[in-house]
C-alpha cells in the first residue's frame, strides 16, 4: 500500500520551491515531510536529481531552485500544438496536460514511456546526442552495421525503482480518469521492468489484461561475464532478448463488454480480419534503416508493428488514440496511416521538432507484412 498519494512528493517539492529563491536538500526534505508526513530523504534527493534541469536547477552543491523557462522563454519554443492529418502534437509535460483534460475524453493509449526518469533526463540525453553514452550503452559497429544505443536498465537503484513505481501509479491514475470506460492502454516495457509497470498501473485502478509480445531480436543480453569472458566462455549472464513486452491494461468497462461497445465504442480489440482474432504475439523485424533516417530516435518502433498495434486498440475503428510520450511521433504517424485520430504529448524540444518533421513521411511509408 502506498504511504503517500501518487505525485504528492513532486507537488510538495514544487510548492515549497515556488515559495523560496532556493533551498538545500535538507530544507526541501523537511518541508515535504511537514506537508505530507515522513518521507525518505533518498526519495526527495532522487526526485530532484532526476528532474534537473527540466524542473529544477542546481545552484550549488546540494542546493536547488525551480528552473526558469528553457531556451530563453516562450518566443524560442515551437508552436504549442501542431497538426497533420488526424494527428495533433502538443508541446507539454504529459502529467500537466492530462490533469487539464476533461474526464472520459480518450479512447485508447499506445505509448513507450521514457523509463529513465534517468535515461531521458536532459543530462543523459545530452550525453547520448554527442555520442558519449552516459547510461546509454553505445554498441560497437560490426558486420557493417552501426547498432542503436540501448539504455542500461540495470543501473537503477532501489530508490530509482521506488520513484519509477510512484511515477507509474501517478500516470495510471491520470489515465484512468481521462480514458473512457473499456479503453485499451498498451505500454511498452522490457523484461526487467514490466512487472513494476504492471503492478503500479494496476494499483492505480486499471485492469491488467496480460502482456503483448513483439517477437524481435534485440541487442540486449547474451554477453559473457564482464572481464571474465575467457574464463567462462560458455556462460551468458542474461539470455539474449528475442522479445519485447508490452503491458496491456484496460479501464474498467461499464457493465458487459457489449454494453460498453454500444455506449463508448471500447472494451475489446479490433480483429485483423473476420477469421483472425487480435493476438498477443506480433512478429516484427527491427526498425528499417529508412525509418531510422527519418526519425533517429533511440527507441523508434517500426511502422509495420505500430500500425497493427494502433489499429487493434480501437475495436470499432472509432475514437482518439493518445501517446503521452510521443518521442519521434511514430505512434501518431501509424494512426494517420490507419485512418485514426490521435494526440501526442512531448516535452523534449528536440524530439518535438523531430516528430513534426517525421510524422508526415513515416505515415506515408508503405510497409510490408511481417
Amino acid at each position: 500500500m502506498l504511504r503517500h498519494a501518487p505525485g504528492s512528493v513532486r507537488d510538495s517539492v514544487i510548492e515549497f520551491l515556488a515559495s523560496t529563491e532556493s533551498a538545500s536538500v535538507h530544507e526541501i526534505h523537511a518541508a515535504v515531510s511537514a506537508r505530507i508526513g515522513d518521507v525518505a530523504p533518498s526519495s526527495v534527493r532522487s526526485y530532484l536529481n532526476l528532474n534537473v534541469p527540466d524542473l529544477f536547477e542546481r545552484v550549488a552543491r546540494g542546493r536547488y531552485r525551480l528552473a526558469g523557462p528553457p531556451g530563453g522563454g516562450a518566443a524560442a519554443a515551437p508552436p504549442w500544438h501542431w497538426q497533420h492529418g488526424g494527428a495533433t502534437l502538443h508541446h507539454a509535460d504529459c502529467f500537466d496536460w492530462l490533469r487539464a483534460q476533461p474526464s472520459q475524453s480518450i479512447h485508447a493509449v499506445v505509448t513507450d514511456p521514457p523509463y529513465g526518469l534517468i535515461e531521458y533526463t536532459s543530462k543523459e540525453q545530452g550525453k547520448l546526442r554527442i555520442g558519449k553514452g552516459g547510461v546509454w550503452r553505445i554498441p560497437p559497429s560490426y558486420d557493417g552495421h552501426q547498432r542503436a544505443p540501448l539504455p542500461r536498465f540495470t543501473v537503477l537503484t532501489e530508490d530509482d525503482r521506488t520513484v519509477l513505481r510512484l511515477f507509474f501509479v501517478d500516470f495510471g491514475r491520470l489515465l484512468a480518469r481521462v480514458a473512457v470506460p473499456g479503453a485499451n492502454i498498451l505500454v511498452a516495457s522490457n523484461p526487467l521492468l514490466a512487472h513494476v509497470v504492471a503492478t503500479a498501473m494496476s494499483e492505480a485502478g486499471l485492469e491488467m489484461r496480460g502482456y503483448l509480445t513483439r517477437l524481435v531480436m534485440t541487442m540486449r543480453g547474451g554477453d559473457r561475464p564482464k572481464n571474465a569472458h575467457e574464463e567462462f566462455p560458455d556462460v551468458s549472464v542474461l539470455p539474449r532478448s528475442m522479445a519485447e513486452q508490452w503491458v496491456m491494461l484496460r479501464t474498467p468497462p461499464e457493465g458487459r463488454v457489449q454494453d460498453n461497445l454500444r455506449k463508448w465504442g471500447t472494451g475489446g480489440f479490433r480483429r485483423p480480419s473476420a477469421d483472425r482474432p487480435f493476438g498477443d504475439v506480433i512478429r516484427s523485424r527491427p526498425t528499417p534503416a529508412q525509418e531510422k533516417r527519418i526519425a533517429p530516435h533511440p527507441s523508434l518502433k517500426p511502422q509495420a508493428f505500430l500500425r497493427q498495434l494502433v489499429r487493434g486498440v480501437l475495436p470499432l475503428g472509432e475514437g482518439v488514440v493518445l501517446d503521452p510520450f510521443a518521442g519521434s511521433g511514430s505512434t501518431l504517424a501509424a494512426a494517420n496511416a490507419v485512418g485514426y485520430r490521435s494526440v501526442g504529448i512531448e516535452r523534449d524540444r528536440a524530439y518535438l521538432e523531430m516528430a513534426m518533421a517525421a510524422i508526415p513521411p513515416l505515415g506515408a511509408i508503405a510497409v510490408r507484412d511481417e
